[in-house]
């Protein structure tokens, strides 16, 4: 019974799926286009105040019509890991935005435009038995940035402290919260945008924070994790060319032509004596 009923199964099987057997209509005049055939490669350009400059590559549709390839490409934000920026393993968890602001030639010059900590670096932040503190302020810098910049701390053990945890309390968190707003501001007001990327880059605002705080509650792990761009001013293609000294447009080699051979007159035949 089990044999009868297997081909029978087999026989209603075979024949029935028709989609398998039919062919497609109309699919023998259908192009394959390339899309990257309308494309154009750019060079990206980090500003001067970091050792490395030529970020990468990107791609942008090539000028057609009334679509201007250069437009597609501004304000392009362009997130770079900062250990590549700067040749050092050690700076791998932090990410650099870069804003593309104008293009020449094939490069696209771009400038800073906020960073964050990557995910897994604040994640092996945080542990037991000890509190958490966050804080954030909105900052102008003396050249016309607005930013938002994101602070966070954890408690850490007193000298000679016996008991396991180390909270701190709600009065103590609010006190430490104001130091680091106040910290935050006192760096960030007095300078440009150049001199605030290099205060994020060096920790020089995490251990100014460490320092005054230290009276309230000891804090460790104290990181800028984030700084999001709120308000940039109105843009300066001369500020621009200062930030990207080096970057000028490339120079075509001139390309070998050669020299035109000169043509030589026939020589005359020689006739011979009959």
């Amino acid at each position: 019974n089990s044999l009868r009923s297997l081909e029978t199964w087999e026989g209603m099987a075979v024949g029935k799926n028709k989609r398998l057997t039919k062919s497609k209509k109309g699919a023998k005049g259908k192009k394959i286009i390339d899309p990257f055939k309308s494309k154009q490669k750019y060079e990206i350009r980090s500003p001067s105040y970091f050792p490395v400059r030529n970020v990468g590559n990107t791609i942008a549709s090539k000028t057609t019509g009334n679509k201007i390839a250069s437009e597609n490409l501004k304000n392009r934000v362009v997130p770079v890991c900062l250990a590549d920026l700067k040749n050092d393993e050690e700076q791998g968890y932090r990410i650099m935005s870069l804003r593309v602001e104008h293009v020449q030639e094939r490069r696209a010059l771009t400038n800073f435009y906020g960073f964050r900590l990557t995910t897994d670096k604040l994640r092996s932040l945080v542990r037991k038995w000890q509190t958490l503190i966050e804080a954030n302020v909105d900052v102008k810098t003396t050249d016309g940035y607005t930013m938002r910049v994101f602070v966070i701390g954890f408690t850490s053990k007193r000298n000679n402290q016996a008991k396991k945890t180390y909270y701190a309390q709600a009065s103590q968190v609010r006190q430490i919260r104001k130091k680091m707003n106040d910290v935050v501001r006192e760096h960030i007001t007095r300078t440009d945008l150049k001199g605030a990327v290099d205060k994020f880059i060096l920790n020089t605002i995490e251990a100014q924070i460490e320092k005054v705080t230290r009276s309230v509650y000891p804090l460790q792990n104290v990181y800028v994790r984030k700084v999001k761009m709120l308000k940039t001013p109105k843009f300066d293609l001369n500020k621009l060319m200062d930030v990207h000294g080096d970057t000028t447009a490339p120079i075509k080699a001139a390309e070998d032509v050669g020299t035109k051979a000169e043509e030589e007159e026939p020589a005359e035949p020689v006739v011979g004596d009959n």
